[in-house]
């Protein structure tokens, strides 16, 4: 065996993980890379290198890139690459919304970075409403209504949406989910947050 090390850890490995997630990252926020380089203070000449996995960037240079990104420094490195499919087993569902009326807001699964995507179930008991502040722009989301009808207030318009209907708003602007019925409604809710 040679003195180059190589492996799952080496300085190759980490090289190529970091070019791959670099790339993935610069292009999932949909930036250039000299809009990147300008983000994070380095010049486009190292960010290339750094991409075609040549070179050595300091630590220095991988901070400012991951702050640029918008991740923590050990999103650069990870040697692994994520798996092509991810189980969100329901211990692993979290309730971050509970009404006054015994309603849920369940999120069952989310991908990351951004662009990311969220996977809802909700349960709005009668007479209670959620309201959301607006996301960051560009953000879209899909209901679709199982059970009641959903009053969903989209930036001061109001639609009734019924079950067995999808909807698809801007959920850059302020937003609200509410019951006005009598019966529970039941909607399942994807947020690609960009």
């Amino acid at each position: 065996m040679s003195g180059q090390e190589t492996g799952s850890g080496g300085p190759e490995a980490i090289g190529e993980a970091v070019a791959r997630t670099v790339r993935a990252l610069r292009a999932g926020h949909g930036w250039s890379l000299d809009e990147l380089a300008g983000r994070a203070g380095v010049s486009k000449g190292v960010l290339v290198g750094l991409e075609q996995g040549r070179g050595n960037p300091n630590l220095g240079t991988l901070i400012r890139i991951s702050d640029a990104l918008g991740v923590p420094l050990t999103r650069l490195v990870q040697v692994e690459e994520e798996p092509p499919v991810r189980m969100f087993r329901p211990e692993r569902h979290v309730v971050l919304w509970q009404g006054e009326h015994g309603g849920t807001g369940t999120l069952l699964a989310g991908s990351d970075p951004r662009p990311s995507l969220e996977l809802w179930n909700w349960v709005l008991q009668p007479g209670e409403t959620r309201e959301s502040d607006a996301h960051v722009p560009g953000t879209k989301e899909i209901v679709y209504v199982q059970e009641g009808t959903l009053t969903l207030v989209v930036d001061g318009r109001t639609d009734l949406v019924e079950a067995g209907t999808a909807a698809v708003f801007v959920g850059d602007r302020p937003h609200s989910y509410g019951n006005a019925e009598d019966v529970e409604v039941r909607f399942v809710l994807a947020v690609l947050d960009l």
